[in-house]
């Protein structure tokens, strides 16, 4: 079946459709789908109810608890504009319900639209997965010979970070959400293998979790690296010097005490299951053996070490 016309409830999926270059038959997509930056002047048939750029890490956790616990959706379907794109392909994902458009609004499209659309779910949770998910799209696409393009230039890449590993003698522990404490989990991990590191108390695979200082200081990793969903690196150092700077017990952990904590640019390189997951692993690696590859380039802005940048 030949797709004309795709909505996209996935910023990860609309990167892809991008990468594959079938961005004019793209007729919907998410608040936010900001990546490549045409993407933002589609229509938008996903938005969010929580206005998060005006709250704290800690206000937005209330509000997504409450809203989870009280089972109403945290994100907002355009009836207007999901009728107007008439979609014959629409791209989910089933990993997050607080990361991303999920099934409640899934179903709300089908109920809404008069024929039926195919439906696809992106659903990785590790590297090989997210690959995968290249090629399985490629499929539906009838691009398939890009694709695997796409895919074996990615592999390169990965492979290039494995071919320069030290000893994995460097413990480092990624976390996802500042107040309160998140694990990072799903393909994080393994990010953090691949570049060098021994990762600490998450597994690849593994959904993110609530983490306890205690668990933190327990562990005190040689390195840390704040991620928190969504956020870039310049949010994620002004929360970190506003809940964490003066904290006495967090200032007693060696990665603290050796300067070595690092804000990444979590929104662009980690937090979706994106292709660009891959530039994630470069940054990492850059932090972690900054040694072994002073000649790789990451993107401006994508990682800071959190003591030398003012705020």
């Amino acid at each position: 079946m030949s797709v004309s016309r795709i909505v996209s409830f996935l910023p990860s999926a609309t990167e892809l459709l991008y990468e594959f270059g079938v961005q004019d038959n793209l007729y919907g997509v998410t608040h936010e789908c900001k990546y490549p930056h045409d993407a933002v002047l589609k229509p938008q048939v996903i938005s969010s109810v929580i206005h998060s750029d005006e709250l704290t890490s800690k206000e937005i956790d209330t509000v997504v608890c409450k809203l989870l616990k009280d089972g109403k959706d945290i994100f907002e379907l355009d009836e207007n504009n999901l009728k107007y794109a008439n979609p014959d392909l629409i791209i989910s994902q089933d990993t997050c319900e607080v990361c991303a458009a999920y099934t409640n609004q899934v179903n709300k499209a089908i109920g809404i639209l008069k024929s039926k659309p195919i439906l696809h779910s992106m659903d990785p949770h590790n590297l090989k997965e997210i690959l995968d998910s290249v090629i399985e799209l490629g499929n539906i696409l009838q691009k398939d010979v890009k694709a695997n393009q796409i895919v074996d230039s990615l592999e390169k890449r990965i492979n290039n970070i494995k071919e320069k590993q030290n000893e994995k003698n460097v413990d480092v522990l990624a976390i996802e959400w500042i107040e309160p404490f998140f694990t990072a989990g799903h393909w994080v991990p393994e990010m953090i293998d691949i570049a060098g590191g021994k990762n600490m108390i998450s597994k690849t695979g593994e959904h993110s979790r609530r983490l306890t200082l205690d668990e933190i200081i327990k562990s005190n990793p040689d390195i840390i690296i704040f991620m928190p969903c969504g956020f870039d690196v310049f949010r994620t150092v002004s929360e970190y010097k506003k809940i964490l700077k003066n904290d006495k017990n967090w200032n007693l952990l060696n990665a603290v005490k050796n300067n070595r904590v690092y804000a990444v640019d979590a929104n662009s390189f980690f937090s979706k299951p994106s292709i660009r997951t891959v530039y994630g692993i470069e940054i990492i690696a850059k932090i972690i053996q900054p040694e072994n590859f002073t000649n790789l380039v990451v993107p401006d802005k994508s990682f800071v070490k959190i003591d030398m940048m003012p705020v």
